[in-house]
C-alpha cells in the first residue's frame, strides 16, 4: 500500500508525538510512525513516567520512615511487587491510551511498524503485522530518541545485568544490588531499589556524583545518599563482570575499591546513545556527526532541506521537554514561517532523587569555565521555616547573577520538590529578570518557594531569615 503525506514523523516520545499534534492544529496532513500503539515513545513506556511512579512509591515509604522523628510510628513495609508492577503498568496505559485517543481527535494517521528511507522523499514502513506501507512525503521529522549506553565486555547477556529498562520491569527486590554509573538515572533507580529493601552500592568513573551539577547541589544529596545506600565508591571503576546463577562477580579498580565483589544484581546506567542508525539515511544527505547525533540547524532542519530532527538524537541535553519544544521550532519552520530558530535560553534539568536536584541556565560551573564573572547568592534550607515543618532542612536555593546587569543568568536548587520549583527560575532566566525583579515578588508563605526570593534578597544583604551582609 501506498500513502502521501504532507508531514511523516518518526517515532512518537514527547518529541514526535507534540510535534504532530502541533502540526495537525496548524492544518497539516501528519501521518506518524512508531512500533508501539499509542503514542509515548521511551518516556512514557520505558523512562520518565514509571521511573516516576516507582520513585512515588520510594517517597512514601521514606516518608512513613521519617514519621519516627515526629512521634509517629508506621509498621515496616510490606511491598506487593505484582501489584506494584500493576500501578505502575496502570499509569503508562492511561497516560498512552489518553495520547492515543488525542491523536484520533486531532485526525492524525498513525502507522505502528518501524520506518527506512527509500530517498529524501519516501519511507518503507514495515508494518507490525508483517505487511509493508509505502509513505511519500514533502517533509519528515526524526525523533527516534534514544537507547541506553553499552560497554563492551561489561553489560553482558545475563538477566541478572540489567539495563534501566529492564530494571523498571521490577524483576524482584535483590538483596544486593551495584549500580554502575552515579549519574541521574542509575541514582534515581538506586533511590527506588533502596527504599524497596535492597541493599544499593554505586561506583562511579569519576570524583564526583551527578557529573555536570554544581557541587554544592550534589554535596547536599550525597550526604543523604549515604546514608540511604550501602556504599558509594568514586574514582573508581568496573574492569569486568562475571554472572552465575544466583549472583554476579564484579572486579574493580580505583580509589575506593580494589578486587572482587558478589552482588545479586548489576544496573547498568552510563547514559544514552541516539537512535540515528535509521536504515537508509545514507540514501539522504542528513549528516550524522562523531557521537552519532543527527546534525540540525537552528530551526532543527538537516541538511537534507526535506527532512528535521529533533529530541535526543539530534543533540544534547536530551531531555523530554527540550524534545518537545524543539518539535514545535521545526513545524513552524515546515509551516512557512520565518525566522524560526530553537534557541532557549534555559532548559532545566531535574534529578529526581531524595532530595532532588534542579538546575537552568548558567551553572556556577560553567561560568568557571567560561571565566565569565558571577555573582552566586545562596539560601539555605535551614533557615525556611517551611523546609523546618517539614523536617527537610536540607536543601539549598541559589542564584547566579550577572554583577553588572543584576540579570538572573542560572538558577540551581536542592531540596524536596525543587522539580516543581525550577520553573520559576526558567522564566526569570527567558523574561531576562533580575535579582531585584525576584526579591520583590511576594512569595506565599510558609512555602519552599520562598526560599528563590531569599536568595535574591542574600545578593542584597537583606535576606530576613540569614544575616550575609552585601560584601562591598
Amino acid at each position: 500500500m501506498s500513502v502521501s503525506t504532507q508531514l511523516v514523523i518518526i517515532g512518537a516520545g514527547p518529541g514526535g508525538y507534540a510535534a504532530a499534534f502541533y502540526a495537525a492544529d496548524r492544518g497539516l496532513q501528519v501521518t506518524l510512525v512508531d512500533p508501539e500503539k499509542n503514542p509515548g515513545g521511551v518516556c512514557v513506556y520505558r523512562g520518565c513516567i514509571p521511573s516516576k511512579a516507582l520513585l512515588h512509591v520510594a517517597q512514601v515509604i521514606t516518608e512513613s520512615q521519617h514519621a519516627a522523628d515526629f512521634g509517629v510510628q508506621f509498621q515496616k513495609p510490606s511491598v506487593d511487587l505484582d501489584k506494584l508492577r500493576g500501578f505502575k503498568n496502570a499509569v503508562v496505559d492511561k497516560l498512552t491510551s489518553g495520547a492515543g485517543q488525542v491523536r484520533n481527535l486531532r485526525k492524525v494517521r498513525h502507522l505502528q511498524g518501524t520506518a527506512a528511507f527509500r530517498d529524501a522523499h519516501t519511507l518503507d514502513v514495515a508494518l507490525g503485522d508483517g505487511g509493508t506501507e509505502t509513505v511519500t512525503f514533502e517533509h519528515c521529522i526524526i525523533a527516534t530518541g534514544s537507547r541506553p549506553a553499552t560497554v563492551p565486555g561489561l553489560s553482558i547477556d545475563s538477566p541478572r545485568v540489567m539495563d534501566s529498562t529492564a530494571a523498571l520491569d521490577l524483576p524482584d527486590v535483590p538483596k544486593s544490588l551495584l549500580v554502575v554509573g552515579g549519574g541521574y538515572i542509575g541514582l534515581e533507580l538506586g533511590t527506588v531499589y533502596a527504599a524497596l529493601g535492597s541493599r544499593v552500592t554505586v561506583v562511579e568513573m569519576t570524583d564526583g556524583l551527578l557529573p555536570g551539577a554544581d557541587r554544592d547541589l550534589v554535596n547536599v544529596l550525597a550526604k543523604r545518599v549515604e546514608s540511604m545506600f550501602e556504599a558509594v565508591w568514586l574514582k573508581t571503576k568496573v574492569v569486568s563482570i562475571r554472572a552465575g546463577e544466583n549472583s554476579v562477580a564484579v572486579t574493580f579498580e580505583g580509589d575506593a575499591k580494589n578486587g572482587e565483589q558478589t552482588f545479586e544484581r548489576v544496573l547498568i546506567s552510563i547514559g544514552r546513545r541516539p537512535n540515528s542508525s535509521i536504515p537508509g539515511l545514507d540514501r539522504t544527505k542528513v549528516q550524522v556527526d562523531t557521537r552519532g547525533f543527527i546534525v540540525v540547524d537552528d530551526a532543527r532542519r538537516t541538511a537534507e532541506p526535506s527532512i528535521y530532527a529533533i529530541g535526543d538524537v539530534a543533540g544534547e541535553p536530551m531531555l523530554a521537554h527540550k524534545a518537545s519544544h524543539e518539535g514545535r521550532a521545526a513545524v513552524d519552520a515546515i509551516a512557512g514561517d520565518r525566522d524560526v530558530a530553537f534557541e532557549p535560553l534555559a532548559i532545566p534539568a531535574v534529578v529526581f532523587t531524595d532530595p532532588e536536584i534542579a538546575w537552568a541556565g548558567l551553572t556556577e560551573a560553567d561560568a568557571a569555565k567560561q571565566g565569565r564573572k558571577v555573582v552566586v547568592a545562596k539560601f539555605p534550607w535551614g533557615a525556611s521555616g517551611r523546609a523546618i515543618t517539614l523536617g527537610r532542612t536540607d536543601g539549598l536555593t541559589k542564584l547566579v547573577i550577572d554583577p553588572d546587569t543584576e540579570r538572573i543568568l542560572g538558577v540551581g536548587i536542592c531540596g524536596v520538590g525543587a522539580g516543581e520549583m525550577i520553573a520559576e527560575g526558567v522564566l526569570a532566566i527567558e523574561m531576562g529578570a533580575t535579582a531585584k525583579d525576584m526579591a520583590m515578588t511576594i512569595h506565599p508563605h510558609p512555602t519552599l518557594t520562598e526560599t528563590v526570593m531569599e536568595a535574591a534578597e542574600v545578593f542584597f544583604g537583606t535576606a530576613t531569615h540569614v544575616y550575609r551582609p552585601k560584601r562591598r
